[in-house]
């Protein structure tokens, strides 16, 4: 959802001619750490780049094993493959679908875990204090992966400064966009400094190498794009938080479909407002194709385990069965909750679940 400021903000740069990476990248870095309450951060080209970088900064590679959730987007274990390590997947918290310590804890007892990446899934918080807690105590760095988590908090502190280092995505469908691009923020001079010459070809000056780096920059068009958009960052998320009130309120005595869940803890920006469709994927599939034909678009995040996934699958990798992911995969249904529908739409929406679940037991 792109505002007239936003494209005012982008027309300033392309009527500058400063098209690379210069002030703007420069000036959304600060804005952004300040934001996330990290004294140091760097734009990247995507949220999978700045996650590459960060795992490449810490050292991670061949023969080391890193944690992801075995629930989430492919890109999180997709950029420890790219370092040559190994994923060890675990299964999550069928609660929050973000990871489960007890799992993590279990898992940690293998003598090549490297690092721990927590993903803060649809916008929810991971229990990062007991996965702090055992990181720390297993001398492994934890990486948070907040790619869906813009302004997410855990005990009143924004997601991005438990961790080693964290991650966010700027893709379109991101609750604030760049077009494209990501960020890593930190509270480690030393990393950051590693992350900023990953991510601009090992320079730290013009030609002057220290590392064989990439290209992994921001550029000022999309830099001034997060700009404008961080500024109005806390009151979409808001316009998300209403909006899923309404919906939980509408479903909430509803048989056989179950709103997310807030921890008290946390929270939540509702990147996607994920139900549960307890019947199983038959009956959800049933729910999601009901809902198209009222009009409402609806997505399935995501129909499998990465594990379970082609290219996954054929490395034969430990850790299995994953459970709760699996069960996850096929029970789960994001309904609509960005910040532009109306309360119309909203009714609409509850409406239409509501008429199919009253419905469901008639359809065995």
């Amino acid at each position: 959802m792109l505002t007239d400021e936003d494209k005012r903000s982008v027309l300033e740069v392309l009527e500058s001619g400063q098209l690379s990476h210069g002030e703007w990248v420069e000036r959304f870095e600060a804005a952004f750490a300040a934001y996330v309450g990290t004294p140091h951060a760097v734009a990247t080209s995507s949220g999978t780049t700045a996650l590459e970088a960060v795992l490449e900064a810490l050292g991670v590679g061949p023969g080391d094993e890193v944690v992801v959730p075995a629930f989430t987007f492919a890109a999180t274990s997709n950029a420890v493959v790219h370092r040559g390590a190994r994923p060890l997947f675990v299964d999550v918290d069928p609660r929050t679908f973000n990871l489960d310590p007890q799992r993590v804890e279990e898992a940690l007892r293998r003598p090549r875990v490297r690092a721990v990446v927590a993903v803060h899934l649809y916008g929810l918080p991971a229990d990062v204090g007991a996965l702090l807690d055992l990181t720390e105590r297993r001398g492994v760095w934890l990486v948070e992966d907040a790619a869906q988590a813009h302004g997410a908090a855990w005990h009143g502190r924004r997601v991005g400064g438990f961790g080693a280092a964290a991650v966010f995505s700027f893709y379109p469908t991101k609750n604030m966009t760049t077009g494209e691009g990501g960020m890593v923020v930190t509270r480690d001079p030393e990393l950051a400094r590693r992350v900023r010459l990953l991510v601009h070809q090992g320079q730290s000056d013009p030609y002057r190498y220290e590392l064989v780096g990439h290209n992994y920059r921001m550029t000022n068009l999309s830099a001034a794009l997060g700009l404008s958009q961080l500024r109005s960052l806390d009151e979409r998320n808001a316009a998300r938080r209403r909006n899923a009130a309404f919906l939980t309120e509408g479903l909430r005595d509803l048989p056989g479909v179950e709103p997310p869940e807030e921890p008290a803890d946390s929270y939540h920006v509702y990147h996607q407002y994920t139900v549960r469709v307890r019947a199983g994927q038959r009956q959800r599939d049933a729910l999601q194709q009901h809902l198209a034909a009222c009009g409402v678009q609806t997505r399935v995040y995501y129909p499998e385990p990465v594990p379970h996934t082609g290219p996954y699958r054929a490395m034969e990798l430990d850790g299995g069965p994953w459970p709760h992911a699996t069960q996850a995969s096929r029970e789960v249904l994001s309904l609509p909750v960005h910040p532009a529908l109306r309360e119309g739409d909203l009714v609409r929406i509850v409406d239409a679940v509501r008429e199919f679940a009253v419905r469901a037991p008639a359809r065995g």
